[in-house]
């Protein structure tokens, strides 16, 4: 065991939780009407409770464990319940519990970020319930094709810290279960603006943040790995807020909050699955590049499909961690600053590889979610009534305000 590893990893786990606790829950609740507030920070908070037992009883071996002959596709059943865990199990150079800890965050921010695609019209019930089977039946598998020593990884796909694990699952999934729900009242031209940027702006800002833990502590090490991570990941999330402001302000003369840190969250996921491999150059193209694609992506969805996507999770997670997938292969050369492709490997090859990881991953996510929908909602109600949307999911589903004074 080494020390100082450990020690970044416990720092780490604690910003991976915090980017979904308080981060994204933050974030979210700020964007959408005050009488749903309190309802999205339920569902985060209550997704972290339950995600966490999932993956202790049997999520985390379908991730991580062994496997046996189907190794390639699922780790099995072995490290259910930590199962041959102990004080001095290593996974590499930390405890194997802290490893559990680590990767435990990943899980439960991951069906979290699809909060922001069904938010202010759905039944609680259906998001707890959703949340654990996709967690198990879509994540957890794909988190073992990539970063378990799946078939994935034989391939040769970079993912450092999730672009097609967490973010193309997400995105994808986000858009199917919006597709599915239907559109809030008054979408597109009627709907209120978001009730608090400025709580919108904190969450935000938390999430900039714990993301030093989620890319730099993706290194599992205290090194110069971890440092570059760290470095590439800030510049993009800068350089993204600002393509993001640029593109607001060349179409609407006017740059907005809530843009700006929406770019910035573009930036993040767009460097995600690079931040391993890309140097400051590859982080800076990668942000921009970002908060150009996802700002387009977004006003697409919205105006031209008429999908209600509510919080713009696929076109800035979804598309944000394809992007960045994509770009990996170009920006990981060396004469581009990166750290060289694998042996054997050309730019066209990895280019390649990188695409069928996520159309793979994305037909996995899209397909089971709308099952897993289906069969869900044949037991608990999908949507809520038209009565309880009006009046709002806080006293809907919760009996409580956010704001007395409303």
């Amino acid at each position: 065991m080494n020390g100082a590893d450990t020690a970044w990893i416990l720092t780490s786990t604690a910003l991976v939780l915090f980017m979904t606790l308080p981060g994204l829950a933050l974030f979210y609740a700020g964007l959408v009407r005050a009488q749903n507030v309190l309802s999205v920070l339920m569902n985060c908070f209550a997704i972290a409770c339950v995600i966490s037992i999932v993956w202790l009883v049997v999520a985390y071996s379908i991730a991580f464990g062994d496997g046996g002959a189907g190794n390639q596709w699922w780790g099995g059943f072995g490290k259910s319940f930590l199962s041959g865990v102990g004080l001095d199990t290593l996974s590499g150079s930390i405890p194997e519990s802290l490893f559990f800890m680590f990767q435990m965050t990943f899980a439960i921010i991951t069906p979290a970020l699809i909060v922001g695609a069904y938010v202010e019209r759905i039944q609680f019930a259906f998001v707890i319930l959703f949340s654990v089977v996709w967690v198990i039946i879509v994540y957890a598998p794909v988190v073992h094709w990539v970063w378990g020593g799946g078939f994935l990884a034989d391939m040769g796909v970079i993912d450092f810290a999730g672009g097609i694990v967490v973010h193309v699952t997400a995105g994808v999934s986000a858009l199917v279960l919006a597709m599915m729900l239907g559109k809030r009242r008054g979408f597109p031209n009627e709907l209120q603006p978001p009730h608090n940027p400025g709580m919108t702006m904190v969450g935000a800002a938390m999430l900039w943040v714990g993301w030093f833990g989620f890319n730099a502590g993706s290194a599992l090490a205290a090194d110069g790995a971890a440092g570059m991570a760290m470095t590439v990941t800030h510049i993009s999330a800068a350089a993204g807020a600002i393509a993001w402001s640029v593109m607001e302000l060349m179409l609407y003369r006017k740059a907005s909050l809530i843009g700006a840190v929406t770019g910035m969250v573009a930036g993040l996921a767009t460097i995600t699955p690079a931040s391993g491999s890309v140097g400051p150059v590859g982080g800076l193209v990668l942000g921009l590049a970002g908060g150009v694609v996802c700002f387009t992506i977004t006003q697409m969805v919205k105006q031209r499909f008429k999908i209600d996507d509510s919080l713009d999770v696929f076109a800035v997670h979804g598309v944000g961690g394809a992007l960045g997938t994509l770009l990996a292969a170009i920006f990981v050369t060396t004469v581009l600053g990166g750290n060289g492709l694998a042996e054997g490997m050309t730019v066209g090859s990895q280019l390649g590889v990188q695409a069928l990881g996520i159309i793979i991953v994305a037909v996995w996510a899209g397909v089971l979610t709308f099952i897993i929908a289906k069969i869900i909602s044949m037991f608990v109600q999908f949507r809520v009534s038209e009565e309880d949307e009006v009046q709002g999911l806080d006293l809907a589903m919760h009996g409580e305000r956010g704001y007395h004074n409303m």
